[in-house]
């Protein structure tokens, strides 16, 4: 048994130990659970969502930070500086090639640009007729300010023949219901109260985009929509007339060294936010990985395609986490299980065994010697023969597929008791 110990065990025992050495090097380290994301103003409708955000993830026993910011440029900046971990991006304001490790995490609702002008008693439906007005176009670098310089650019509209203004949408709404603007640009939420208070305004027409698909078919990150007559208010019937609009989308971005359970898990509650149905989208459409011009988190791509996991449908989130980090360890147990099951069976049949032959070495004492034995000594022979046979058969439990070996041992005695009997005799 040393022998066996040392040749076959130690060896085992020792590539086990290695493995799990070797291993132990892969595994990533529990992820620390937090997170900043930079969101915008905080009557902004980023800031509303971040704070939904951080109830849903504190659930999680995760915490959420968030930075104020002007909007979608500071944010990416922040990015790049990696002073946040994720940020509010609204789509198309960057491409690719600009920046560098960051991704999106994907769509999580649409962004409508309103365009709302003084109520002159006509109608305006081309862009191009605002050439020599007073526009705004939002705070200066934020992705209002960004969509609608292109949009306006792409009409002909510029400083030269036109006054561009950089405002807050509350200055801009002031500023065109004094009739100190003519017109403003601005990409907010359809639930944004600014948006519902300048519909409602009688002095105020929203602008019907004609070209709407056109400028959608230009521009892969923007999207045509409708806002049906009567839908904000079916009483009030707000708007007074189906709406053609222009809307990119929110998006959330990263950096690329966030970890893969944190982006899982962040994606995992965010899309009970967003799945829901409301005025624009069907339920299910967000969040989603379409139209985006920048690149795309691999891990975030296969949580919206696929949803969760295996593990996770089974376990809560952080419990299948560290078992899906942990699983690098199944080389080592292999490396266990492997010798210990192909050893089972062995093992169990010389246990059962060894239960029965552990008596022949006593056995083997009480046949020696018997011819020089004097009478006396061999009829003590014979009672210790007899109290070896009743305390095997009361100390000795073996299953039925042993038996064979458990009667021989039984038939051996007394074939030993036979023996000396006889030798006895004729003594």
């Amino acid at each position: 048994m040393k022998t066996n110990f040392f040749k076959i065990t130690l060896p085992i025992l020792f590539i086990i130990f290695i493995s799990f050495y070797i291993t132990s090097n892969f595994v990533q380290e529990p992820v620390k659970k937090e997170l900043t994301i930079a969101a915008g103003l905080k009557e902004g409708e980023y800031y509303k969502t971040a704070l939904k955000y951080k109830k849903l993830l504190e659930k999680q026993k995760v915490k959420l930070n968030i930075i104020e910011t002007t909007g979608s440029l500071e944010n990416i900046e922040l990015l790049k500086n990696k002073i946040v971990d994720l940020a509010f991006m609204q789509n198309g304001i960057i491409k690719a090639e600009k920046i560098k490790n960051i991704s999106s995490l994907g769509n999580i609702y649409y962004e409508p640009l309103w365009v709302f002008y003084k109520n002159e008693n006509y109608e305006v439906s081309y862009l191009v007729e605002f050439i020599s007005k007073r526009i705004v176009i939002g705070l200066e670098n934020t992705g209002s300010s960004d969509l609608s310089l292109r949009l306006l650019n792409d009409n002909g509209i510029n400083n030269i023949n036109s006054t561009l203004i950089n405002l807050s949408n509350e200055d801009a709404k002031k500023q065109l219901q004094d009739g100190k603007v003519d017109v403003i640009f601005m990409v907010a939420s359809a639930n944004a109260p600014i948006v519902k208070s300048l519909l409602e305004d009688p002095n105020i027409h929203i602008l019907n985009i004609k070209r709407a698909q056109a400028y959608s078919r230009k521009y892969d990150f923007i999207k045509d929509l409708d806002l049906y007559e009567g839908t904000i208010d079916l009483y009030k019937n707000i708007p007074y007339d189906n709406i053609k609009l222009l809307s990119t989308t929110a998006s959330i971005v990263g950096n690329n060294d966030v970890p893969d359970e944190l982006i899982r898990l962040f994606l995992k509650e965010i899309k009970t936010i967003h799945q829901k149905k409301n005025l624009f989208s069907e339920e299910n459409t967000f969040p989603n990985i379409e139209n985006i011009n920048i690149n795309i988190n691999q891990e975030a791509k296969r949580y919206i395609e696929n949803g969760d996991n295996f593990l996770e449908k089974i376990f809560p989130f952080w419990i299948a986490s560290n078992i899906d980090r942990l699983k690098i360890f199944l080389i080592p147990l292999l490396t266990l299980f492997y010798p210990l099951f192909k050893g089972f069976f062995p093992l169990y049949n010389w246990t059962m065994r060894s239960k029965i032959y552990k008596w022949y070495k006593k056995l083997k004492e009480y046949d020696k010697d018997l011819d020089a034995n004097n009478k006396k000594d061999l009829e003590n022979r014979i009672v210790l023969l007899d109290k070896l046979k009743n305390e095997i058969q009361k100390e000795t439990n073996v299953p039925a597929s042993f038996m064979g070996e458990y009667y021989n041992l039984i038939l051996h005695i007394d074939l030993i008791k036979k023996k000396v009997e006889e030798i006895r005799l004729k003594d």
